[in-house]
């Protein structure tokens, strides 16, 4: 088994709650990559993350926990900018992300910062999330993606509150279709689906991205499951455990962290068939992690799935 290049996003999340029946912000260590990079690791996979962490306290602490939890920090740059922040509030278990700090903290990593040895030894590569809205991450990326030898896996995560206007929509919406065109695999939500191609219905977005020449798509659609399109059959429903849901902070990276666990382990599959029993693996993770609050501290191991669900 090889090793996962996780390329994106870490910071800390300021997640609302309430204590002593006062409303406070509990910090937790987050970012849509980095709780993917966790994953892929607490899942019994070798991960390393690939971004930038500002120069201050709380980068420290990113790189610490990334470290104490085993996802390997050699491709992490230190920039002088402080650690973004997303304000997290609640409406249902659904997390609501704004976001702090200006330049972004995860945004400064350059396509001259990459360890190219590393990128190109890596058995699987995942880009996405916000640092494609940023010129010198995007550019970073796009060259990863170039360099990339092995499976090549991608993820939009919409912000929405990070896109200005419905030109830096149209504008995303390029660069998803840039990079489904070269990828093994396509993750998204059905929330991304309805932000980028409004109208459409989720199995006519996961066919679309196939069409662009993504070999795999899975849309995520909470807990009705997922929306499957692999090579050679037709999108199908995968649904999912039930779960006494409090917290979804994580669970969308959960899914692809838990695909990504399987890449490594056992390779692409050409049989839709596995595809499916993936999925609904990865679901099964995605609801142990709704259980608990936070992003990258409930993921969990694949001991903790089967204890949970029995399988």
């Amino acid at each position: 088994m090889g090793y996962a290049v996780v390329l994106g996003e870490a910071l800390v999340d300021l997640l609302d709650t309430e204590r002593d029946g006062e409303r406070v912000y509990r910090q937790a260590i987050g970012g849509g990559p980095l709780n993917v990079a966790v994953g892929v690791t607490r899942l019994g996979g070798a991960a390393q993350f690939v971004g930038s962490l500002g120069d201050d306290v709380l980068g420290g602490r990113i790189r610490g926990f990334l470290t104490e939890v085993g996802v390997g920090v050699a491709g992490v740059v230190t920039v002088p900018a402080s650690t973004t922040l997303a304000v997290v509030t609640y409406a249902g278990p659904e997390p609501d992300f704004r976001f702090y700090g200006e330049p972004p903290s995860y945004g400064l990593l350059g396509p001259d910062d990459l360890d190219v040895t590393l990128v190109q030894g890596a058995d699987v590569l995942y880009c996405g999330s916000v640092v494609l809205l940023r010129p010198d991450t995007l550019a970073a990326a796009r060259r990863a993606w170039s360099l990339a030898a092995g499976l090549r896996v991608f993820d939009p995560n919409v912000r929405p509150r990070l896109l200005d206007g419905p030109a830096a929509l149209d504008g995303l919406r390029e660069v998803v279709a840039e990079f489904a065109a070269g990828a093994h695999l396509v993750k998204l939500s059905a929330v991304d689906a309805k932000l980028l191609y409004p109208g459409e219905p989720v199995e006519g977005v996961a066919a679309y991205l196939r069409e662009l020449g993504a070999a795999t798509v899975v849309v995520t659609l909470g807990a009705a499951g997922a929306v499957l399109a692999a090579a050679g059959a037709d999108p199908v429903r995968v649904p999912a455990s039930k779960v006494d849901a409090i917290d979804a902070t994580g669970a969308g990276d959960s899914v692809m962290a838990a695909l990504i666990a399987d890449l490594l382990l056992d390779g692409e599959p050409d049989d839709p068939a596995v595809w499916v029993e993936r999925v609904a693996f990865a679901l099964r993770v995605a609801g142990l992690v709704c259980e608990s609050p936070g992003g990258a501290t409930a993921m969990p191991t694949r001991a903790d799935v089967t204890r949970r669900f029995g399988r």
